[in-house]
């Protein structure tokens, strides 16, 4: 795919990590979020396709709940808070340069579903990011190598990584690489903007039942985690999680109506 030039994020110089997250880079170069598993992280530097300090790697895959059970040392989130704005000016950059006929209303639309939690929860799955994830262990046990709001924000920090290692340039080119195979598929706009209709309207055209619900929780109250499943009669099975219930039947729903449509999402990269 063709490279977009970052344009109105200004230039920042790469700067040198402080000696806290040096410590904590050099600790977790190869852990997996399956205790006692290692994973070879050059496979994702591979995938991700730059030449990123290896320590800028480490911090940007470090959840914050691995850094509580190690003594508060840095985490991804800063990261997290930059690679949103450099995904946000790359998807917005690319949308406008390619879509001349499209409204102001309508190019948000599409930006909104590019760049939401669901959809880069798919990129994280994709390139197997789950495994590379540096998690505490009450996330290990609930799978949070697996829900979606922990691989968004991990994709986020990555391209945040990135941008402060390696230039905005190489930021950009990798966020279109990254979200290239969603932006090329114009129909799974709308279902990512509100999958739940989109679900329900996709069932009805094939002369389906509704979609039915079925939403369980686990946790305590102020980290609560909710899983989703729906059903379309005996043709459809979707299943997600999130932080509410809300976001885990969105997730459920995008994943019964791709199977309903007969949507393939792109393949891993391997």
């Amino acid at each position: 795919m063709a490279s977009v030039e970052s344009t109105p994020v200004e230039s920042m110089p790469r700067r040198e990590l402080n000696n806290a997250e040096r410590r904590i880079a050099g600790s977790v170069d190869a852990v997996s979020p399956v205790e006692g598993e290692q994973v070879d992280r050059s496979v994702l530097r591979h995938t991700l396709g730059v030449d990123l300090d290896p320590e800028l790697l480490s911090l940007a895959l470090t959840h914050r709940s691995y850094a509580y059970e190690h003594g508060g040392t840095p985490h991804n989130e800063r990261l997290e808070f930059l690679g949103d704005s450099i995904l946000g000016q790359a998807v917005t950059v690319k949308l406008y340069r390619d879509n001349p006929e499209l409204s102001e209303g309508e190019l948000a639309k599409r930006r909104a579903s590019v760049v939401s939690t669901i959809a880069l929860a798919e990129v994280a799955e994709r390139i197997e990011l789950g495994p590379h994830i540096l998690l505490g262990r009450g996330e290990i046990l609930t799978g949070g190598a697996r829900k979606p709001s922990i691989l968004a924000d991990t994709v986020e920090a990555i391209i945040g990584a990135v941008y402060l290692g390696c230039g905005p340039d190489v930021a950009t080119d990798l966020v279109l690489r990254l979200v290239g195979p969603l932006l090329a598929d114009s129909e799974r706009f709308g279902a990512a903007m509100d999958p739940k209709t989109s679900l329900q309207e996709a069932a009805a055209r094939q002369n389906q039942p509704a979609p039915h619900y079925e939403v369980t929780s686990e946790g305590p109250d102020h980290d609560r985690r909710f899983t989703a499943v729906v059903t379309v009669g005996r043709v459809a099975r979707g299943e997600g999680t999130g932080s509410s219930k809300k976001h885990a039947e969105m997730a459920a729903a995008l994943d019964a109506w791709s199977q309903l449509t007969g949507f393939v999402k792109p393949e891993r990269t391997r």
